[in-house]
């Protein structure tokens, strides 16, 4: 019987201690993980402190200060001739008067033909320029391209400015959107674009400079409900200048993708809650202003201050959060669009 107690204690220990000895191997095991996991913390928390550091330097080096400096000589860095489509209104004409104070001559392309004359005269009055026309609506399709090819043929184009653009009357859910504005987007906001770089950019490539601008939409960052087509659209425009600047940049070409989120234009009604905030929503001239000053500095770029603090806050910002932002913003911007209408 005491041989059997003492056989049995003795097993009992031996259990006991290697129980223990377990428990200690998976003491230290966790250690080690635990080391890992804070290691990995740490360097993802120290990489993603990084990227904001070096983009708020990059902020900080694009809008200040290029204004501490010259004005860079956009004629000698590009050529003499800018072409500004959607040029008699908003961003589009703002660009071209800011490009024409610089000394550049400007070819202002709209579909208006009085409007395209007067914003013409009174660019070549004030700042003492050349400046032609060309008329053009660029929703009627293919067949205005040659026109516009055969106008363009002997001029030394430096700047290409694709700021035509066609936008819902206001946010609305797509199957409210209209057949006829849908085919406008395709044509106007994607369409256009592709084939004013196509006609341009044989001659840049064979002078060996010239800037290709194209205006997108900070509603590309991510996908935006209520203005699906048009977001849409827009990211097409930032996807193709990107893949173009990594094709042309070897032959000298420079081709910028603006992203800009709000300014005051006809397409923000003006008594609108967003002119009441100039310093996040700015006027077309203030905005034309800094963002021809990042032309030949930075390849993707919101073109204003504030808005490149808000396209931050995008990319950082998890999908469902700018999703839900939208829809409030867009519902809000639709019941004012609504309540103005007679």
């Amino acid at each position: 019987m005491r041989y059997k107690e003492t056989k049995h204690t003795e097993n009992c220990r031996v259990l006991c201690g290697s129980f223990v000895l377990l428990f200690f191997e998976l003491c230290e095991s966790s250690t080690v993980y635990l080391e890992t996991l804070n290691l990995g913390g740490s360097l993802v928390t120290a990489r993603k402190s990084i990227t904001v550091i070096c983009d708020f330097y990059s902020l900080i080096r694009l809008h200040f200060v290029p204004r501490l400096v010259s004005r860079a000589d956009l004629i000698k860095q590009y050529g003499r001739w800018a072409v500004v489509s959607g040029a008699t209104d908003g961003i589009g004409r703002a660009y071209a008067e800011e490009l024409a104070s610089r000394g550049l001559n400007i070819i202002l392309i709209s579909r208006n033909q009085e409007k395209l004359q007067m914003v013409a005269k009174d660019i070549a009055d004030t700042y003492k320029v050349e400046t032609d026309i060309i008329v053009a609506d660029f929703s009627s399709g293919r067949e205005i391209y040659d026109p516009i090819r055969e106008a363009l043929k002997d001029k030394d184009i430096g700047i290409l400015v694709n700021n035509v653009g066609v936008f819902y009357p206001y946010p609305q859910y797509f199957t409210q959107v209209s057949e006829d504005k849908l085919w406008d987007i395709i044509n106007v906001n994607i369409a256009a674009a592709s084939l004013m770089a196509h006609i341009v950019l044989p001659g840049m490539v064979e002078r060996k400079k010239g800037a290709v601008v194209t205006i997108s939409s900070g509603s590309c960052c991510k996908p935006t409900p209520q203005l699906a087509a048009f977001s849409a659209s827009k990211a097409y425009l930032d996807h193709f200048s990107r893949a173009l600047q990594y094709e042309y940049a070897s032959k000298g070409i420079f081709v910028q993708s603006l992203i800009p989120f709000c300014v005051a234009t006809h397409m923000t009604a003006p008594g609108s809650f967003l002119h009441k905030c100039p310093w996040l929503v700015p006027s077309p001239k203030v905005y034309a202003h800094h963002a021809v000053s990042t032309l030949g500095i930075s390849k993707r770029t919101t073109g204003y201050w504030s808005h490149s603090i808000q396209f931050l806050f995008a990319q950082y910002m998890p999908e469902w959060l700018w999703v839900w932002g939208a829809n409030i913003l867009n519902r809000s911007l639709r019941k004012e669009a609504l309540s103005c209408k007679p």
